[in-house]
């Protein structure tokens, strides 16, 4: 059985990222306004259900980055335009650093916890409990969740010089808006576009999936 991931064709490249615990099934109801713009790539993660087998060393921030970068190069992209959320969000502008992003649209983007704020360790915790529950097959999910405690979330945002939108729930209860958001807010992303949706949770791509596709489409189409 082939690694699970949507791909489409013959326009601008997108690539969508999900988020912890997610597969690329999380955009299914985006896809086609964002198909009819762009060429999207749409990846399930290393160790996720369906995605590739996972690597040793890999379930960091950093391997996760490596891994999108090497879906993006054997897809032919030098650049893209980046869309995820959570993790995928926290990637998209870890790979945006890299200089490998056209535009980042950030939906909830993990790793945005003020520094010295160790309310993160409960929604590590949280994710931990769901993980052991109703994944037990997940590969990467203990081994992700480990290095987010020793190492955080690393990112430079200096550079970052691509156009940045981030869009936030005030009902997220994953990562609570604004307090998950305040290091992205007040300290890396200030000046980026900021869009809150009044009473959306985390996943604006299920529950708004109309207005969700055309925050990307208004922020990635010239």
């Amino acid at each position: 059985m082939g690694v699970d991931t949507h791909r489409t064709c013959a326009r601008p490249p997108l690539v969508l990222l999900h988020g912890f615990a997610d597969t690329w099934h999380t955009w299914e109801r985006v896809l086609p306004e964002l198909q009819r713009r762009h060429e999207v790539l749409a990846l399930t993660l290393p160790g996720h259900p369906g995605g590739p087998p996972i690597a040793d060393g890999e379930a960091s921030a950093v391997g996760f980055a490596d891994a999108v970068e090497r879906a993006m190069d054997e897809a032919g992209f030098a650049t893209a335009h980046l869309v995820g959320n959570s993790l995928g969000g926290y990637l998209a502008l870890a790979l945006a650093a890299r200089g490998r992003a056209r535009t980042v649209v950030a939906v909830a983007p993990a790793g945005g916890w003020a520094e010295g704020d160790e309310s993160y360790r409960d929604t590590l915790a949280m994710q931990r409990s769901m993980v052991t529950v109703a994944m037990p097959r997940f590969d990467a999910g203990e081994l992700l969740l480990d290095n987010a405690l020793r190492e955080g979330w690393p990112l430079d945002p200096e550079k970052i010089s691509c156009p940045v939108r981030v869009v936030w729930g005030t009902a997220d209860r994953f990562l609570p808006w604004p307090a998950a958001a305040e290091r992205y807010r007040r300290e890396w992303l200030p000046h980026a576009d900021w869009v809150e949706l009044d009473g959306v949770g985390h996943f604006p791509q299920l529950e708004v999936p109309l207005e969700t596709a055309q925050l990307i489409l208004g922020f990635t189409s010239p």
